[in-house]
């Protein structure tokens, strides 16, 4: 027979120094525990028509409205209807905002609307819909009111659903606040709901990642092709030193010396990139933080110099994994001999498939292989980096043999091999062009998902440099930049104009820079099959499974991180 629950006090949320707990989260936890811990504890949110749906709903009962007389002075023949009625209890520890208030006779009762179809269950709504209802009703009782029961209002079908405050009810309400609070004092993560019907509804579970990280957990189930919401904003690039960026109404304007040359709806740009001296406006970017939309600053090379974004993402408690793990060198090692065989093995990737050499590449192949190898088995940090230089040395003397003949600068390139600081040949300041823009991607990802871009494990901090975002572009350099250069030059996009030559440097003209932008944005967004989830998923929104599965890596949650190596 099994043994009883003991309730818990509550505590009184000031005594404990604790937030009120919003009855919202209750319904959260009651629904799904690891749901209101992302939502309560990391501070993540994200929308889905669902959410927007249901604000919608709640559009006209956000406003207050109607008077809500103190419990003492209801006369028994009042009619009261009291709109956005926030109330709270120290002693309960929770907080509500109330959609409806409603009575007559010195009785009141809570209405809280719901979006949708009342469900065909036997008590006429879910538990977590009974648990946030019951909580407005005792929220009534600790503040002198009358009230045994609320209605539930569902939206879609019209229909109202009485719920009353009996035991059952009552003792699911403690529970669920006892249940969130220690749950939020364990600074643990629940494990994510199992194959659940759930899942894919939830606006959540592109940050979740349920499929994903049981997969990698356990692998008993196969991830469904749901880990990211597809986003249709994309960066907008602004490379003209003359232009000015502001804010009209619900776009943003682009206008080089007082004539407008575009226009942008601010719902789809996903961050906004400049390159060089654009003005922008103050309006503009205080509306760009408000919408957390990062700006991204580049010189006029295309170096990048940073970022700006708004508050920032609140999930402390990542970035405290982030920085515990930092400081262990095992982990650190670990860490990194999984980013630079991935790079390898990638490189590796790009010459097989792009070789335009007369005979085949064997050779260098079979070298990367064994550079990959020791990787794997290096034993510091310190020969890590004479590995990763070795292999780099005889990827890059390949990656000529990848160009067409008519490629502007190829043969300087074959003989000279990688420079920069400042690019020598015109395909060396197409990769550092390249890789700034995959720093800058990376770096803007890594901030939106809560981690510190310049706390890394393989590069180490250095006073202005995004260590971690260097860190996980490792394995995308071939994947994404070289890529992007290469079917830039083949296809014939860049051409001997594109390019400057000025005491020994080589730079990349307007034209030259929009030609390479385009290609890399083109790459991001192309589609490849996820070599350990086997769905389809662009690069650019890899990137964001890339990132969020390294926080759960951080966290413990997975036992590993899954590089990205297509075959």
């Amino acid at each position: 027979m099994p043994q009883p629950e003991l309730p818990l006090a509550v505590p009184e949320a000031a005594a404990a120094g604790l937030p009120l707990l919003p009855a919202r989260m209750l319904n959260e936890f009651v629904y799904c525990p690891r749901l209101a811990y992302l939502e309560w504890v990391q501070g993540e949110w994200a929308e889905n028509a669902d959410t927007v749906e249901g604000r919608f709903a709640h559009r006209a009962l956000a406003r207050p409205g109607g008077d809500l007389p103190e419990a003492d002075g209801i006369d028994d023949e009042a009619r009261i209807h009291a709109r956005s009625v926030t109330l709270s209890s120290e002693r309960l520890g929770v907080i509500a905002t109330l959609d409806l208030v409603e009575g007559e006779g010195g009785t009141v009762r809570p209405v809280d609307y719901k979006r949708g179809r009342r469900p065909h269950v036997a008590t006429s709504a879910h538990l977590p819909e009974r648990v946030q209802l019951g909580v407005q009703i005792l929220l009534l009782r600790e503040h002198g009111y009358a009230c045994d029961e609320g209605i539930l209002y569902f939206v879609e079908s019209r229909e109202r659903v009485t719920v009353r405050l009996n035991e059952e009810l009552a003792a699911a309400v403690a529970s669920a606040v006892n249940g969130l609070r220690l749950m939020a004092a364990s600074a643990r993560i629940p494990p994510p709901l199992e194959d659940s019907p759930k899942c894919p509804r939830c606006s959540l579970v592109g940050i979740c990642m349920p499929d994903e990280v049981a997969w990698l957990r356990q692998g008993r189930v196969e991830p469904r092709p749901l880990a990211v919401a597809r986003s249709e904003a994309l960066p907008l690039i602004v490379q003209d030193n003359r232009a000015r960026i502001a804010k009209d109404g619900e776009t943003l304007t682009i206008s080089v010396e007082g004539e407008t040359i575009a226009r942008a709806r601010l719902a789809e740009v996903s961050q906004l990139v400049i390159l060089g001296q654009a003005a922008l406006t103050t309006p503009a970017l205080h509306e760009l933080m408000r919408r957390e939309i990062p700006v991204s600053w580049h010189s006029t090379g295309g170096w990048f110099l940073g970022h700006t974004v708004g508050v920032g993402h609140r999930n402390v408690e990542l970035r405290l994994h982030q920085w515990r793990r930092s400081f262990d060198d095992e982990f650190c090692l670990r860490f990194a001999r999984g980013l630079v065989a991935a790079k390898i093995r990638n490189a590796r990737t790009l010459i097989r498939r792009n070789w335009r050499g007369e005979e085949p590449p064997d050779a260098v192949l079979a070298q990367l292989d064994r550079d990959r190898e020791q990787a794997e088995r290096a034993g510091d940090l310190s020969a890590l980096l004479g590995i990763e230089g070795l292999a780099a040395r005889r990827y890059f003397a390949a990656f000529a043999r990848c160009l067409s003949a008519g490629v502007p600068g190829r043969e300087r390139f074959d003989a000279e091999g990688r420079n920069r600081r400042p690019p020598a040949d015109p395909v060396n300041a197409l990769l550092s062009f390249a890789y700034a823009m995959l720093a800058r991607a990376w770096t803007v990802q890594l901030s939106a998902v809560g981690l510190d871009t310049y706390r890394g494990f393989y590069h180490q901090p250095r006073y202005g440099r995004p260590a971690l975002a260097l860190d996980m572009m490792e394995p995308f350099r071939p994947l994404v930049a070289d890529s992007a250069v290469l079917l830039a030059c083949n296809n014939g996009e860049i051409g001997p104009g594109d390019f400057l030559e000025r005491a020994g440097a080589v730079a990349l003209t307007p034209a030259g820079r929009k030609a390479i932008i385009a290609a890399f944005e083109r790459r991001l967004e192309q589609e490849i099959t996820h070599p350990v989830f086997g769905y389809r998923v662009s690069y650019r929104r890899l990137f964001e499974v890339q990132a969020r599965l390294l926080g759960r890596y951080l966290a413990g949650e997975i036992p590993d991180l899954p590089h990205v190596t297509p075959r």
